[in-house]
């Protein structure tokens, strides 16, 4: 299902997962090369991104939202 992002924050590794309107979160890393996001980098760059949409496998698995 796609998702909003709504958000961003960083895990306990400091990698930055995408806060998605659903309530579940999506790792956006930055990994050459097998994901290339370097916008993820600056807080300029993840704002800009704000909107955008994600697949939330999540959401398809049936997976409850946190809260």
């Amino acid at each position: 299902m796609e998702q909003k992002i709504i958000g961003f924050h960083q895990d306990e590794y400091d990698d930055w997962v995408a806060d998605l309107e659903c309530g579940h979160g999506q790792h956006v890393r930055h990994n050459p090369p097998w994901s290339e996001r370097p916008w993820v980098v600056t807080k300029e760059g993840r704002e800009k991104h704000f909107g955008d949409v994600l697949f939330c496998k999540k959401c398809l698995e049936g997976e409850e939202t946190p809260g």
